[in-house]
């Protein structure tokens, strides 16, 4: 190495230091977080891709390094001023990296995802989301972390180059021509990261069979600055009327409507049992993840009320969001269209804001959201009040409750006090609640804990069963608590009989599923979308349990139906209680890329950017064999395409009547 020039050995110092770094927060990754059963062995392959993915943003920082660092006035070891310029440079560097993989590890903790282009969502709503952190983090402890760390790889640094600098060797210009060649071309190869025609890409990770090995395999450079190139989004006209054919028979549409993509449908009222005009209590569930809760037998029993409920109510145990996220989940519940937007969501595009709800059509009613907080997140406050005619909307701020956090006042306090306003209305009602406590930090407000009482639960048990920590183990069974005082104080009220409340949750949480569901659920994170819905009123409906694929979409169209109403629908949503309907539900990962539809016994899904594949089955472990579905795949991909190109479409174009 001493024949090498100083630069060229600093240089891969440099390099070495890095690599060490970086392997470092993988294992952290591995060791720290859930590895959804998965051991050392299993993930052998992602260690490997996420060293050539390493390889690849340090070989960019070592480049640079050499083609500056080899002009003379720039050269480190030419004068102590510029070698104190680049360790300089290397501490911004450093403290950049690092900074990086604190803020990725709290995203993953968050979202059980890399960081990804998407977190600039957050921007949007700065102070809410600082707040969010400073409650749910030790930032103090973390930026000291930031700062040791710092420190300590800087000296490294330091070190490597004063022993370099130190070293009186001087290499003869050939050998310092050939060293410089040989180290740009490794660098280089590094960069592109293949013996292939095409480089290395982030989705490569996607072919190692699962979520969580692709998010293994990924650092955060990787995973975000290449989801930024699909922050922005549109449609294709053409696309669009392919896919109106494809989506004729599922929504009834006329034949005459795909020339000018007119989507709209007047449903007539149902002759069923109910005459009375019902009042609506939706309640918008915060991550009511459906494998965490007792519907589908977790051990754990953390919402022993709302599988009573279940029991008692029509309930659908497979549907899903169309997305992750609480935004999203909104949007599509209140709209009927599933939010494609990316990054950003669709809520918060200043031309999505004019949008079409179903919730208009129930005339002589009156309209309510409630929500702990503020309805400034997200601009969800825009998507309500110019949407939903004659809307009473409270918020932080209308209540005598006290905020417990970020989020505002505690979910029981939240469904006491809208129960007050609901119980003193003369007309029938559309309420819709929007809860908030099962969400980082998982505050649980004192007033409560004596009669909550709070469970401690071995960490392997947390873990085995769908948890990461007892404070959100807590959190979930709180929601369970809040939903029991809710309905016990409805039930003291004149409106309670005539009234259908339907729950139903935002979106669900990626993550290991384990042994309660098949693997798919895990592996291809349906754990993120599956959430429970019913619809319960004991006077009013049968109870009965439907095992059959539906959405978030197809809420407000189902209500409609139960209430026997004439409305008019413009979207993707469809009455579930129908039967003519054909279940399906659809899905899209936007920080992925990833489209799909659940629908029968499979899950097709294909990652857009690079067409790759997959059928999974959603009711057992078994592998579909692909000549005996290739039909089926065929369909589910013409469906899939059809649901995502007419979502984008219908973002900008389900405008509300004047």
């Amino acid at each position: 190495m001493k024949k090498l020039p100083k630069l060229i050995r600093w240089i891969v110092s440099v390099g070495f230091i890095f690599l060490v770094l970086f392997t470092l927060m993988r294992i952290g990754l591995f060791a720290f977080f859930s590895r959804q059963n998965h051991s050392l062995g299993d993930v052998k392959d992602a260690f490997f891709l996420g060293l050539r993915y390493d390889l690849r943003i340090i070989s960019l920082i070592l480049v640079v390094m050499l083609i500056l660092g080899s002009i003379t006035w720039l050269s480190p070891f030419r004068s102590r001023r510029a070698g104190n310029i680049w360790t300089g440079v290397l501490a911004v560097v450093t403290t950049l990296v690092l900074l990086l993989f604190m803020i990725d590890f709290a995203h993953y903790a968050y979202l059980v995802q890399r960081l990804n282009a998407s977190v600039m969502n957050y921007l949007n709503d700065t102070g809410i989301s600082m707040n969010m952190v400073w409650e749910s983090y030790p930032v103090i402890w973390l930026a000291l972390g930031l700062i040791i760390a710092t420190v300590f790889i800087v000296w490294l640094f330091r070190l490597s180059y004063r022993r370099i600098s130190n070293d009186g060797t001087k290499p003869v210009r050939r050998v310092w021509v050939i060293s410089f060649i040989v180290t740009f071309l490794v660098t280089g190869f590094f960069i592109f990261g293949k013996f292939n025609q095409y480089p290395l890409r982030w989705s490569d990770a996607f072919n190692l069979g699962s979520d969580y090995k692709a998010n293994l395999a990924l650092n955060p450079f990787e995973s975000f600055f290449n989801t930024l190139k699909f922050r922005h989004s549109g449609y294709d006209e053409q696309k669009v009327k392919d896919g109106y054919t494809v989506l004729a028979p599922y929504y009834n549409l006329p034949a005459s409507g795909e020339a000018s993509l007119n989507y709209t449908r007047i449903v007539a009222p149902k002759t069923g049992s109910i005459n009375t005009k019902p009042n609506i209590v939706l309640v918008i569930c915060e991550s009511f993840s459906a494998y965490k809760s007792s519907m589908w037998g977790n051990p754990l029993g953390t919402t022993p009320f709302m599988d009573t409920l279940c029991k008692n109510g029509i309930f659908f145990d497979r549907c899903f969001t169309p997305t992750y996220g609480t935004a999203r989940g909104v949007w599509a519940t209140i709209t009927g269209t599933p939010d494609v937007e990316t990054p950003t969501t669709a809520s918060r595009n200043p031309l999505a804001v004019d949008q079409h709800t179903i919730i208009n059509n129930f005339e002589g009613y009156e309209k309510f959201y409630f929500i702990g907080g503020s309805s400034s997140w997200a601009n969800i406050r825009g998507l309500l009040k110019n949407n939903i005619r004659n809307l009473n909307l409270y918020e932080g701020g209308d209540y005598k409750a006290s905020a417990i956090d970020v989020w505002g006042i505690s979910d029981k306090n939240l469904f006491l006090e809208s129960n007050g306003v609901l119980a003193q209305q003369q007309k029938p009602f559309f309420a819709v609640i929007q809860t908030a406590d099962n969400h980082r930090p998982y505050t649980i407000p004192e007033e409560d804990r004596a009669e909550f009482s709070i469970k401690k639960m071995p960490k392997d048990s947390l873990r085995k069963y769908g948890f990461e920590s007892e404070d959100e183990m807590n959190a979930f069974r709180y929601t369970d608590f809040c939903f029991r005082k809710f309905i016990e104080a409805a039930k003291k009220e004149k409106y309670f009989d005539n009234t259908i409340f339907v729950f139903i949750g935002d979106h669900g949480i990626p993550g290991d599923a384990g042994n309660m569901f098949p693997k798919a659920w895990t592996a291809q994170k349906l754990t993120a979308e599956h959430v429970p819905l019913v619809f319960y009123s004991p006077a009013l409906l049968q109870p009965r349990r439907w095992d059959v694929p539906c959405s978030q979409v197809d809420v407000l169209p189902t209500i409609a139906g139960l209430c026997n109403i004439q409305y008019t629908n413009s979207t993707l949503g469809r009455d579930i209680l129908d039967s003519a309907t054909r279940h399906f539900a659809f899905i899209f990962d936007p920080d992925f890329s990833i489209t799909g539809v659940v629908q029968g016994n499979y899950f097709y899904r294909r990652q857009y950017t690079t067409n790759k594949e997959e059928l999974v089955s959603v009711v057992d472990n078994s592998i579909p064999d692909k000549d005996s579905t290739a039909v089926q795949r065929q369909e589910m991909k013409k469906l899939t395409d059809a649901l995502f190109e007419t979502a984008k479409y219908m973002i900008l174009h389900n405008k509300k009547d004047k």
